[in-house]
């Protein structure tokens, strides 16, 4: 009888078996995508039965004309490669920021502002933190509220004025992506966008259709610049929701 005969045989272990499937491209490439496809379908599937995969906030509202324009420049001039709009729940963050970000303060954005990386602070809750003033010496010359800011100038914003001539169709895409601009809204667009910065103004329309839009004069100078387009949306941000009331609804 020979060794082979008498030794018993080995029995082969998991790796073994996982390194088959190592040696072998197609058989490697069949378990990945079967392993992605039911990870996939466990994350997916159940948003099918959802009405609704984000919560509803009190006081979120659509941007106004002028909040939306200057949403618009901050995204021209790639504001949110530095700054990041999203605030999470942990301790360092929160206390320093405010309260963590909710998915509904990000349901109006096309595209979101979440970003990545912050080489300045996060301004998810800027709105009110800071004057009008302090925006525009911030924006025109950042070193001389910042000494050690790296961030570029802006003071040409104050330079370019806009009327809103394009702020109706504006609107309109936005609304064609979901997001609920009425007829009124559109139809009194552009008149919107001029008021909210003319102190002489009535803005009793345009506050009923806007609850809690800011209007005043952003940049100090006359007529409707970048600048103050800009600092509208600067002062509005993290401002809609009032978190003394507000009460996460644990059954989502």
């Amino acid at each position: 009888m020979t060794s082979e005969q008498t030794e018993p045989k080995k029995k082969r272990t998991f790796l073994d078996r996982h390194a088959t499937l190592e040696r072998s491209g197609t058989l490697l490439l069949v378990a990945s995508l079967l392993v992605v496809s039911v990870g996939g379908i466990v994350e997916i599937a159940p948003l099918f039965y959802l009405e609704n995969t984000i919560e509803d906030v009190e006081g979120m509202r659509p941007y106004s004309p002028l909040e939306l324009a200057g949403r618009d420049i901050y995204v021209r001039e790639g504001c949110y490669v530095c700054h990041s709009q999203m605030i999470r729940p942990m301790r360092d963050e929160v206390e320093r920021y405010g309260h963590y970000s909710l998915a509904a303060e990000s349901q109006y954005d096309h595209p979101f502002q979440w970003g990545s990386k912050r080489t300045g602070p996060d301004v998810a809750r800027v709105g009110g933190r800071y004057s009008d003033e302090w925006h525009v010496d911030h924006l025109s010359d950042p070193q001389s509220v910042v000494p050690e800011s790296v961030m570029p100038k802006y003071a040409f914003l104050s330079d370019v004025m806009v009327d809103g001539k394009y702020i109706q169709a504006t609107m309109k895409t936005h609304r064609f992506v979901g997001v609920p601009y009425s007829d009124e809204m559109i139809e009194t667009a552009q008149a919107d966008f001029l008021a909210q910065s003319d102190p002489d103004a009535d803005w009793d329309g345009l506050l009923e259709r806007y609850p809690g839009a800011q209007t005043r004069n952003f940049d100090g100078a006359a007529g409707v610049s970048e600048m103050d387009a800009l600092i509208s949306y600067l002062q509005m941000l993290g401002t809609l929701v009032d978190f003394s009331t507000f009460t996460p609804d644990a059954s989502r």
